[in-house]
């Protein structure tokens, strides 16, 4: 090709750049928006069965919308009604005991239990340099630390209120969003469109139900377990209501959620009951995972998505890396997606070649 003004070629090649890096930088800065509303979305895609469900059994769309947007808000109450009790009683706990524990190192009773307990402990250089360390700490930067700490809280509060309100408005909306953009294809390629968006559409629905019922299993059992099995045995569980809750939110999360939740309950278990309560703790979450790995998550689980085990574990750590636990979340089901586009899409294509 001959280029009749390389000057002109240059500009607009460096105007496509500026152009693409402006996009880029525009995509970043709304990172935090764009993650709310594909939260919102991808849940939204997951309740809609529900709604479904109820419309079969003869619920009017707006009744059955309703009742499951009020499940929604009790599940978001029952969090908040869970978790606020805990803070303000270990707060309270907090309270009384951190004078007694300063006054104990100033009248002695302190340093001879760690003297008496730990012999082989030399409390006076620990003190020492514990008071060196205290004199060389920038406490601007404790302070900016601790205030980050309490944006970064305010911050996913809000965004779990937004992200709550927005799936709302999803789910009240979603036949008249599909119609939307159901318009903006092509009249002679829509309807192939529109049978692939809703396979996609019910292979998202299918798989957050199915991980929202190992979610429940997980908390029921954990509950059951936790205030009415271990306590008849004589193992006292504080806060039992809260940890089961942990546990159905870690189960929500493809993988390693409920691993994760295991080992955050029974430290919390540790942390409020001591020994032996977490190490039997400890031990019901080494059988339940077995469980849920060959017993329950190969039933719920096997009409939900139809993807391979290999591709479901490098999705999912291609997802979290990309997005954190958002991108865990969704990460199964977009491969879902795009192995159904490759079958009926590019596949009968290369038939045909």
């Amino acid at each position: 090709m001959k280029i009749q003004n390389a000057f002109r070629v240059g500009l607009l090649g460096g105007l496509g750049v500026l152009v693409a890096v402006g996009i880029g930088a525009t995509v970043a800065s709304l990172a935090t928006i764009l993650t709310y509303v594909g939260a919102a979305l991808f849940l939204a895609l997951g309740l809609d069965p529900v709604v479904s469900w109820l419309e079969r059994h003869k619920f009017p769309r707006p009744l059955a919308i309703v009742t499951v947007l009020v499940g929604v808000l009790a599940v978001f109450a029952g969090l908040i009604f869970a978790i606020v009790p805990v803070i303000i009683d270990q707060v309270q706990t907090a309270t009384k005991t951190i004078p007694r524990f300063i006054d104990s190192f100033f009248d002695g009773t302190a340093r001879k239990f760690i003297e008496d307990t730990f012999p082989w402990i030399n409390v006076q250089d620990m003190l020492d340099g514990i008071q060196d360390w205290l004199g060389t700490l920038d406490w601007t930067q404790v302070g900016g630390g601790v205030l980050t700490v309490g944006i970064g809280i305010a911050t996913g509060a809000t965004g779990a209120v937004i992200v709550l309100i927005l799936t709302i408005y999803f789910v009240s909306s979603l036949s008249s969003l599909k119609r939307g953009i159901y318009r903006l294809v092509p009249a002679s390629k829509r309807p192939t469109f529109i049978d692939l968006a809703e396979q996609v559409s019910k292979a998202v629905g299918r798989f957050v139900s199915g991980q929202v019922l190992l979610a429940l299993c997980n908390g029921v059992l954990s509950f059951l377990v936790l205030t009415v099995i271990l306590p008849w045995f004589g193992v006292q569980i504080s806060y039992s209501a809260l940890l089961a809750f942990i546990a159905f939110l870690g189960s929500l999360i493809p993988l390693v959620g409920t691993i994760s939740g295991s080992v955050v309950i029974t430290l919390l278990v540790l942390l409020f009951d001591g020994s032996p309560a977490w190490f039997i703790v400890g031990i019901y979450y080494l059988v339940y995972m077995q469980l849920e790995a060959y017993v329950l998550n190969p039933r719920i689980m096997a009409q939900a998505v139809k993807v391979p085990g290999a591709v479901v574990v490098i999705a999912a750590l291609a997802g979290g890396t990309l997005l954190g636990i958002l991108g865990a979340l969704i990460a199964i089901p977009v491969a879902a997606a795009i192995m159904l586009v490759i079958d009926q899409v590019f596949v009968p294509r290369q038939e045909e070649l």
